[in-house]
């Protein structure tokens, strides 16, 4: 299972690393240490997180059309035997994208993955950074 450092928890939340630092002083989040010592935090554990301080974006009025990436955590994955249902916690949004079962395997997308969501009309795309 991935494990981020809290800079890079804190870039996926969306908030800075005092607040991720500040979340598990409060006990809010758990971590642990890698081989290096660092604090770390399980990619899982940050999705479920993720999923739990989402709060809607403001409606500002505003319709626009435009390509979108969507850096995110991988919450849940659907499988079943020819699609699969992929969800995403990209910092306040919440990102849904049909693919195939096969697709989804070989970007080994599980809970706690890091993704991208690349946002296009209707399709939704679903990248692992290399």
């Amino acid at each position: 299972m991935p494990r981020f450092r809290l800079r890079e928890a804190a870039d996926l939340l969306g908030v800075s690393d005092d607040t991720v630092r500040r979340w598990v002083d409060a006990g809010k989040l758990t971590t642990s240490t890698d081989d290096a010592g660092r604090m770390v935090v399980d990619g899982a554990a940050l999705a479920r997180f993720a999923q739990e301080q989402a709060n809607p974006p403001p409606d500002s009025g505003v319709r626009e059309s435009a390509r979108n990436h969507f850096v995110g955590l991988v919450t849940r994955v659907t499988r079943d035997t020819v699609m699969a249902q992929v969800e995403m916690q990209c910092g306040p949004y919440r990102v849904v994208s049909l693919l195939s079962r096969e697709a989804a395997d070989d970007l080994a997308l599980e809970p706690g993955v890091r993704a991208v969501a690349s946002v296009k009309s209707t399709n939704v795309v679903i990248e692992v950074p290399a």
